[in-house]
C-alpha cells in the first residue's frame, strides 16, 4: 500500500517573542532579488514582520527607485557604497553575478555589515576563505544562501536515510538541467559564467548532503566557444567504496530529479533544486511511501529566519550551511573546473584558484 504524507510548517506564521524589525539592505535588483523580496513579503503577510525590505541598491538609481517603489523598500541607492553606509541596515543580500560576490561581499564585511550571498558563494574557493577570514576577523555574520540546505525536506531525507528503511547508502545520483546557456551570467567567462556554478552547485550540494565529502573527483564536460561549461558529468569517489554520479546542464531541461541507493529500497527526491517531496521504494522497486514537501511560502523563507535566528543569537554563521562547508564545495567546483579546463579572466593574484 502506498501511502501519502504531508508535513505542516508553521515557523513562518508565528511572530515570535523577540519582534524587533531586521533592515535588510539587498545588493542587486534582478531576478533573485525579486524572489528574495517576494518571500519576506508573504512572510509578513503570513504575521512574520522581522525581516524588513529596507534598502536595495542597484548599479543605477532609477533601477534601485524602480525595484524599491515595486517591493515596498523604503531607500533606494544609486551605489553599493551608499548601502553599505546606511548605518540602520542589519543585513545585506548579495545577489548580483557570481563574479562579483567576492569584491561585494568584500565591501560589505570592510563596513561592518552582515552577509547573505547567493550561491555560489564565489567564484573559487580562495575568495571563499578570505571572505570567511574577514568575517571571523571582524567577528560579522555570514552565511551563503543555498536554499536546499535550509529547507525542511533535508532534514526529511536525513531522517528516511537514517531510519533504515532503505538500508545503507552506497549510491547517489543526482541531475539538474535548464536551457539558459544563452543567458550572459551562463556563456560570458567574466561573470564566472558556466553550469556549474549556477547549475551543478545543487546536485553537488544534494549528493555533499547524503554522502559528505568525497576523496576522489573526476569530471568531463562540454565547453561553449568562451571556454565555459555547457554541460558536466561528475563522479565522487568516496574512501568506503559508495559513489555518487552528478549531471548537469545548461543546454537542456532534465528531470533534475535526486536518487539515494540503498540495500533495501531507494529513494527518488522530486526536484533537488526545489525539492517536492520523496517517493520510497522498496528492494524490488515497489512504491511504498511518498512524503509531500511541508507547505511553504516561496522556500526562501527559511533561509531568512535562521539568519535573524542566528544574528539575535550572536553566531557569526549558519548552522544549516557551516562556512567550513561552502568552503569546501568550493573546493570541490575548482577541481572539477581544473578538469574541465574552465577558468575565469579575473582569476589573478588574490583572487586565484590557489
Amino acid at each position: 500500500m502506498v501511502y501519502f504524507e504531508g508535513v505542516m510548517n508553521f515557523a513562518v506564521t508565528v511572530v515570535t517573542e523577540r519582534a524587533v524589525a531586521m533592515k535588510i539592505g539587498f545588493i542587486g535588483a534582478g531576478w533573485m532579488s525579486e524572489m528574495m523580496s517576494q518571500a519576506i513579503i508573504k512572510m509578513h503577510e503570513a504575521g512574520n514582520t522581522k525581516p524588513e525590505l529596507y534598502a536595495v541598491a542597484a548599479r543605477s538609481l532609477d533601477r534601485a527607485k524602480a525595484f524599491a517603489e515595486r517591493f515596498g523598500f523604503e531607500k533606494a541607492y544609486g551605489s553599493y557604497q551608499e548601502l553599505v553606509g546606511d548605518p540602520l541596515v542589519d543585513l545585506i543580500y548579495i545577489a548580483v553575478p557570481h563574479s562579483h560576490h567576492y569584491e561585494t561581499g568584500k565591501l560589505c564585511l570592510e563596513s561592518g555589515k552582515a552577509v547573505l550571498c547567493e550561491k555560489a558563494f564565489t567564484a573559487n574557493a580562495n575568495e571563499a576563505r578570505q571572505l570567511v577570514s574577514l568575517a571571523k576577523e571582524k567577528g560579522i555574520f555570514l552565511a551563503e544562501a543555498i536554499w536546499t540546505r535550509y529547507q525542511p525536506m533535508r532534514r526529511i531525507l536525513n531522517e528516511t536515510i537514517e531510519s533504515g528503511v532503505i538500508g545503507d547508502v552506497h549510491l547517489v545520483y543526482a541531475n539538474l538541467g535548464k536551457a539558459i546557456s544563452h543567458k550572459d551570467r551562463i556563456r560570458l567567462p567574466e561573470l564566472a559564467g558556466g553550469a556549474l556554478l549556477d547549475i551543478g552547485v545543487y546536485p553537488i550540494n544534494f549528493v555533499e548532503m547524503v554522502l559528505g565529502t568525497p576523496s576522489e573527483i573526476t569530471a568531463t564536460g562540454t565547453l561553449n566557444a568562451l571556454g565555459m561549461d555547457m554541460n558536466d558529468c561528475i563522479h565522487f569517489r568516496y574512501a568506503d567504496g559508495k559513489q555518487a554520479m552528478i549531471a548537469a546542464s545548461v543546454t537542456q531541461c532534465t528531470d533534475s530529479n535526486g536518487m539515494v541507493y540503498g540495500t533495501k529500497g531507494f529513494i527518488r527526491v522530486l526536484n533537488v533544486n526545489n525539492p517536492e517531496g520523496l517517493e520510497i521504494y522498496d528492494k524490488d522497486g515497489k512504491l511504498i511511501k511518498c512524503i509531500s514537501a511541508p507547505e511553504k511560502l516561496t522556500g526562501y523563507e527559511y533561509e531568512i529566519e535562521e539568519c535573524i535566528r542566528m544574528m539575535e543569537d550572536s553566531k557569526l554563521e549558519s548552522e544549516s550551511m557551516p562556512l567550513s562547508e561552502t568552503i569546501q564545495v568550493m573546493e570541490t567546483m575548482d577541481e572539477i573546473r581544473r578538469q574541465l579546463g574552465v577558468s575565469y579572466p579575473f582569476e589573478t593574484g588574490d583572487r586565484s584558484m590557489k
